[in-house]
Order: structure tokens, then C-alpha cells, then sequence
């Protein structure tokens, strides 16, 4: 992907940004003709579709190689999920980023998880240095998970979150996304402290699309929530086709898909 590729991808985040998260090429251009200005992975819907799980089991090489079919199947900006780096060094995780970047992607999230934050922030500088070295302005879309893994006591959760952000944009991060986060109050205190576009993540309860508009969210993801929803509709369809072999409830199950073929000729 090219610089300009990146600088469109870093535009996408002066208003919200929707991304509903694609797990392979297939569900990426769906997406993409569905309307989404951009392709985000989902880290978790990225390793089930591969049988694998979600929590840094799955091999970057296979990762590098959906991230390639992604790109070769959509012509709008794609973000990887890269979780930590796939590394506790952050030399080693800025590496496997530059592969992913020669793979197609202008963005990544990556995660501090339970890891310490400093640790997070070195992998964010190293990140930072690599992408530089290859021209691409890398959105960096730095994850904390204070909320979601209630890493500090509720009462200090929002303080800490925005603690992490200044370190985090000094560090070279381009975005705040906090998964968790969905009381208004709390995201207006998080975006009111940080300058960095706060991501949030879909979840019950959670203001919609007007409401983070007016709140100031700069990005919403809808995280697992596609490829849930796609895995649901094929346990209940095939469910009903063991039980009754009927092939014509079957076929009317399939709406009107579109020509897969062409979508994907050329």
C-alpha cells in the first residue's frame, strides 16, 4: 500500500470511522461493497475462520497471508488486528509489523493487554521507527485494555486510561482505543483528555452512531461481531438442513448472493 494509501486511511478518523471487521478476503470485499470506506481485521474472527484460537496462537505467516488476500480483494485501506506484536520484544514485534505492512496494511491495532504498559510502549516506538524506515505513516491504533480487563479498580479505570494515552501518543501512537468503554460520560472524560482519536468497540449499550458523533469518537469497530453473526446463520442452516434435507429452504436461505466470481475476477 502506498504513503497515500495511509494518509486516506489517517483522514477516515477527522469524522467516525464505521468498520464492521472482516476475517478473510471473501468477508473483506463483502464489507467493502456493503459501503465501509476501510477493512479492519479482527484478530479473534481472524483465527477461528482458521481454527485456531485468539490470543497470539495464531502463526504471523498465516496472518501475512490473509492480510496479502485482503489486499488483493479490496481497493480501500485495510487495518490488521496485530494483537501484541506477536512478541514480547518489541524489536521481534516491529518486525513482524513490517511484514504485515509489505503485505498491504496502512493500520494496526496493538494491545497492551496484561503486558506492562511500558512494554507496550517500547513495541509502539520500535512500530513507529520501522514503519518511518519504509515511508508509510502507520496508523497505530494503540489498544488499553483498563476497561475491558478491569486492570485497575473501576474508580481509577478513566484516570489510568488517559495516563496510558499521554504515553502512548508521546510514544508515537496514532489513535486510543479502549474496548470496554460505552458509558457517555466516560467517553466524553477519555476524549476530552487525550488528543488522540478514541476507538471504541460495539458492544450492548453503547451509544450509536449520532450519539459518538456528538460525543466526539473518531472510530467504532464492530470487533468479533460479523463473524458471529455469519457463524450463527450457518449453524442454523445447516442444523435445519441435517434435521429435514430440504433443499429449497436451503436455497431460499441464500437471499441474493452476488456473483462471486466477478467479484473477485481480475
Amino acid at each position: 500500500m502506498s504513503a497515500e494509501t495511509a494518509a486516506t486511511f489517517h483522514k477516515l478518523h477527522e469524522s467516525l470511522l464505521i468498520l464492521p471487521n472482516a476475517w478473510d478476503a471473501a468477508s473483506a470485499r463483502i464489507v467493502q461493497d456493503a459501503g465501509a470506506k476501510a477493512i479492519a481485521t479482527s484478530s479473534a474472527a481472524v483465527a477461528w475462520a482458521q481454527g485456531y484460537a485468539d490470543g497470539h496462537h495464531f502463526p504471523v505467516a498465516n496472518l501475512i497471508a490473509v492480510v496479502e488476500a485482503v489486499a488483493r480483494a479490496v481497493t480501500v485501506p485495510i487495518t490488521c488486528d496485530a494483537e501484541g506484536g506477536y512478541s514480547d520484544d518489541p524489536k521481534e514485534a516491529a518486525e513482524n509489523v513490517a511484514t504485515l505492512i509489505d503485505a498491504g496494511a496502512v493500520g494496526i491495532n496493538l494491545e497492551d493487554g496484561k503486558q506492562p504498559h511500558e512494554l507496550h510502549l517500547k513495541k509502539i516506538e520500535a512500530i513507529r521507527a520501522v514503519a518511518e524506515k519504509k515511508g508509510v505513516n502507520l496508523y497505530i491504533n494503540a489498544r488499553t485494555d483498563v476497561l475491558l480487563k478491569a486492570l485497575v479498580p473501576p474508580e481509577q479505570a478513566i484516570e489510568e486510561t488517559l495516563r496510558r494515552a499521554a504515553a502512548i501518543e508521546r510514544a508515537g501512537g496514532s489513535g486510543l482505543f479502549v474496548p470496554g468503554i460505552a458509558n457517555p460520560a466516560q467517553i466524553t472524560a477519555v476524549v476530552e483528555g487525550t488528543k488522540l482519536p478514541l476507538n471504541i468497540m460495539a458492544r450492548p449499550e453503547a451509544p450509536d452512531a449520532t450519539h459518538l458523533r456528538a460525543l466526539g469518537v473518531r472510530r467504532l469497530s464492530a470487533a468479533t461481531g460479523l463473524f458471529n453473526i455469519a457463524m450463527a446463520a450457518a449453524r442454523e442452516a445447516a442444523e435445519d438442513f441435517l434435521r429435514d434435507g430440504d433443499s429449497d429452504a436451503l436455497w431460499q436461505r441464500r437471499g441474493s448472493p452476488p456473483d462471486y466470481n466477478k467479484l473477485f475476477a481480475g
